[in-house]
This record gives C-alpha cells, structure tokens and sequence, in this order.
C-alpha cells in the first residue's frame, strides 16, 4: 500500500497548499523510463515544505530551511527517502526479512523495521557499541516495540561477523533476507536523495525558494550527500552543499561520495540509458569537521547553542547530528561567509512521535541477555544523544 503524499508550495501567511502531482516523484517526472525498472515502495509526502527561517548574517537576514522531519507519517527525516528504494528492491526479490547495522541507539535501524513492518517485512539489527545514554536505552526499547530481532555485535569487526551468521541463519530460514546497507546508503538507496535534487530544482522553478547559492546538511555513512549532489547536478541547479561531519567512525571523504554519485548514477542510467552523465568531481563534495567535537554522538557547547537558536525561532533539532550541523552554518554566518546568497538547511531529523504509535510498549526484560547485561554495567551518560544510526 503506498502512502499518498500532499505536496505543498507555501502561500500567503506562511501557509502551504498543493504544488505537485502527488501521485509521482521527482526523479521519475524527470526519467519517466526509470519507472518501471527500479522498484520502489511510496513512503515519502513530496514534495517536503520550504521556509524562511530568521537569521542574522545570512543572505537578506534569513536562510530557508527544507523540512524533511516530517517525510513521511511513520517516521521522518531523511530516512525513508533511501528506504523508500532498499524496501522497494526487498519486496521485488521475495525477502522476508531485512537485514541492517547501527549503533546501540541507531534510528536508522528503528526506522528500517517501523517501515519494513509496515511492508510485511521482518528485521533484524546487528548493533555496534556507543555510550549507553537516556535516548539509547529509549531506542532499544521502541526497536523491540516494534518488533525487531537484536542482535549484539560490539565492534565493527564483531557486527561483520554477526551480520554473516543472521544472514545465513535467515537464509535456512527460507527468509531470503535482504541486507539494507547501514544508513540505506547505497547506489539503490541514494537514489531517494537524487529525487530530492530533482524536488528542489521543481521548487525553486515553481517560485517556492529562489536557487541556494549553498545547503548545508549533516553527514555520516554519507549516502544523502551523494544522491543529493548528484540530483542537483542532474537537474541543472549550480547549488553547492556541504556536508558537515558528525561521525568519527569509517567517516567518508571526498573520493569515497563521488564514487558513491557515480554507482547511483550508473544504475539510473541502466533504468533510462538516455540519461547524460553530469560533470562532477571530488571538489563537488564539500566535507567539514570543524562541528564534530569528542566523536560521534557526543554533543559539544556549540551544538547545545544551536539547539537553543533553532528552538527559538520553532525549529526542532537534536544534538547528534542537526545541531551540528546548524552549529556549522551559524559559525559561517558569523564569519560573513553567508551573505553573498541564498542558504538552505537540510533538516534530517526524525520529528514524528514513534513511541505514542508503538503497538505494543517493551521493557528492559523483553532485550536479549546481551544487551540487559550491557545496560546494567553502563551508567547512563548525560550529555550524549543517539538519535541516529553509528554508521559502522
């Protein structure tokens, strides 16, 4: 069953109406002989809405923020954009179960099972160590709310070998099971962010937004980044983006995103062959560390100010990795570096209340042994926050 999607273009008073054909996406509006070969299961609304957000320094007093927190009805953030494809390919081959790795408190992993068993699909996480925090002992339990099987791997070199033994476990099973690469990030995955390029450039024709002179957004398997700089190029917007670090852990450069642009390019150009290659390169992938503090998942003093800052003008974010992101643009912004054109804020964050939508509420007992005996030798931690998948 797809999800219909109200698009909407902002009207008088800030308010938002219908803007686009909610029965197609970007990406097959642009390459409508991809339709029928890349399969996918409708979970995002598009277009997601545009606004002005008050800020200082930057170009005409304020930026535009794209709110992709509220993506989808079942869980936002950017997200089902990628799984909107991974889903799609699962279903297409018979999976029964999904097969992905995070970090004890990882929403991509929450995400992939809310809307796999939305598909009928069930999953398992392989999950990696992180600091043992409020909100992680919180994500594990919405995990198994929603039905997950967990499994505990430690290391990244532990989950490797778990993720093998589930495999071949599902496999006996008779489950065809379908790995879903951490992040959803992948060729199929980032396709869902090549869209997205394609969905602003409608927007900014359509008179919603002028054309960014730069996005910002968060990055960490770095999957969004990849799908979304090559959207833009294939849509003939000039707008650059920087992706800011949030993660210490197998970070990607440079090297690593354009590959990742070229193999997603490579299987839209198999699904529509009259599909022209865009010029890009390594410069095209604009990476900055200066936000990510201790490491991954642990908050810094500038990304608990820019938390403030966006709460006060109504935006919500979280310390992971919004925050820091925004912490990037407002140190730009105060630097100067932003008055000479239009910025945009690409919001990741998941702003749907998952937990009121669980259908059934788990407790520490209902956890495998592993992980209990985990969390009783942890302490939780006070400042860190897990609201995103480590990618490991």
């Amino acid at each position: 069953m797809s999800i219909k999607s109200q698009p909407l273009r902002p009207g008088r008073g800030g308010a938002y109406a219908p803007a686009m054909d909610p029965a197609d996406l970007p990406l097959f509006r642009a390459h409508p002989a991809a339709r029928e070969h890349l399969a996918r299961r409708a979970l995002v609304q598009v277009p997601t809405p545009v606004s002005t957000l008050p800020l200082e320094r930057c170009h005409g007093g304020a930026l535009f923020v794209k709110h992709d927190e509220r993506s989808s009805p079942r869980y936002g953030g950017n997200k089902p954009r990628k799984l909107e494809f991974v889903i799609g390919r699962a279903l297409e081959r018979g999976a029964r179960r999904l097969v992905t790795t995070g970090g004890l408190g990882t929403n991509h992993g929450l995400a992939t099972t809310i809307l796999g068993r939305e598909a009928g699909l069930a999953t398992t996480l392989v999950l990696a160590h992180q600091p043992v925090t409020d909100a992680v002992r919180r994500s594990l339990l919405l995990q198994v709310s929603y039905g997950a099987e967990q499994v505990y791997g430690g290391s990244v070199a532990g989950c490797a070998a778990q993720v093998l033994r589930v495999l071949a476990r599902a496999a006996a099973r008779g489950e065809r099971p379908y790995l879903v690469p951490t992040g959803g990030s992948s060729a199929r995955g980032d396709l869902g962010f090549v869209s997205a390029g394609y969905e602003l450039a409608e927007q900014v024709r359509s008179g919603v937004l002028p054309e960014p002179r730069d996005i910002f957004l968060p990055v960490g398997s770095g999957g969004t980044m990849a799908g979304l700089v090559l959207g833009l190029a294939l849509a003939g917007l000039r707008t650059r983006v920087t992706g800011v670090l949030v993660t210490d852990i197998l970070p990607p450069t440079p090297r690593r995103l354009l590959g990742a642009a070229r193999r997603s390019f490579r299987l839209l150009q198999r699904a529509d062959p009259a599909t022209h290659a865009p010029a890009l390169g390594r410069d095209d992938f604009r990476l900055t560390r200066e936000a990510l503090g201790p490491g991954y998942g642990a908050t810094t003093p500038a990304a608990e100010a820019a938390l403030r800052c966006a709460a006060e003008r109504g935006l919500a974010l979280e310390t992971t990795y919004t925050a820091k992101c925004f912490a990037a643009l407002l140190e730009r912004a105060r630097a100067g570096a932003l008055a000479d054109g239009p910025v945009l804020f690409w919001n990741t964050f998941n702003a749907v209340d998952v937990a009121a939508a669980a259908p059934r509420l788990a407790s520490e007992a209902d956890l495998p042994a592993s992980l209990r005996g985990l969390l009783a030798a942890e302490a939780p931690a006070a400042a860190p926050q897990a609201d995103e998948a480590a990618p490991v």
